[in-house]
């Protein structure tokens, strides 16, 4: 049980000399640096310069008089103390940070990333940062790992609207279900998902290999504008289909299955960029 506790406040900052005397102090207290020392296991010729540490840091309280005795703040304090630190660090390495930022998300690189999940994290990054829109191009299994984080975008007054593959029910989303639906999976090899936050970054790529998916990000208006472009014109012709269906599909066939045919350089139609 100890060597659990001497960890965690290896965690919290606390050197193995360091835990070692503060949870002598808390087993019994108060105590001479010499009754610390004996108690603990920590070098007589280390204990002042340990008890001094933890006074300083305000983990331990110290009795001045010929012979100082030591007590330890309660463990409930000491936790809320490091809590509250630990907020504090982050508020100002946010604030510190925030300029350098701007490099980070500079508007001229393409970036890639590696692994289903990874994308999947840079996606929930963009919904997160996002203020006024988001088009998702998405399949149900993703969709589900991103719906907590789309709803609370929606509550936060993002309009987001939603071109699914696959049945996907949503009550914060404009979500419009592809005509295709799973036929676009066999046709392609696979699933992707493209994002655009605020027509300002965009991820693209596929997320069907697992650790082998693959895409890319961007705040390069040179892709984030046709991206976009391309998203709202799939919205405009599912717009038209479901209004127009019928007499499309005399022209076009069934799915505009003819107008597939005639853009596709593949023999099969079937696309291959899914390997």
């Amino acid at each position: 049980m100890k060597e659990i506790i001497f960890e965690t406040l290896k965690n919290l900052n606390f050197t193995e000399y360091e835990a070692k005397a503060y949870l002598t102090l808390l087993e019994e207290s108060p105590l001479t640096g010499y009754a610390v020392a004996k108690n603990s296991g920590v070098p007589r010729s280390r204990i002042y310069e340990v008890l001094d540490s933890l006074a300083i840091r305000g983990d331990i309280l110290v009795s001045p008089g010929n012979t100082p005795q030591y007590t330890p703040v309660p463990a409930k304090e000491l936790i809320k103390n490091r809590r509250r630190e630990a907020e504090e660090n982050f508020e100002l390495a946010e604030k510190s940070l925030a300029e350098f930022e701007r490099s980070a998300n500079d508007r001229e690189n393409i970036w890639n990333i590696t692994g289903r999940n990874e994308i999947l994290d840079k996606v929930k990054d963009c919904i997160l940062s996002a203020k006024k829109r988001i088009l998702l191009e998405v399949w149900k299994e993703e969709f589900e790992e991103l719906e907590s984080e789309l709803r609370q975008a929606a509550k936060r007054g993002v309009n987001v609207t939603i071109i699914a593959y696959g049945e996907i029910a949503s009550d914060f989303a404009n979500a419009y279900l592809h005509y295709m639906g799973h036929e676009i999976t066999e046709e392609y090899g696979g699933r992707w998902i493209v994002i655009s936050a605020d027509d300002s970054e965009v991820v693209a790529g596929i997320v069907s290999l697992g650790k082998d998916s693959r895409a890319a990000w961007t705040r390069h208006v040179g892709l984030v504008m046709p991206i976009t472009e391309v998203m709202i014109h799939d919205l405009y012709l599912m717009e038209i289909m479901e209004k127009h269906r019928e007499l499309l599909e005399e022209s076009f066939g069934e799915n505009l299955v003819n107008l597939r045919h005639k853009f596709s350089i593949h023999p099969d139609f079937k696309k291959h960029y899914v390997k």
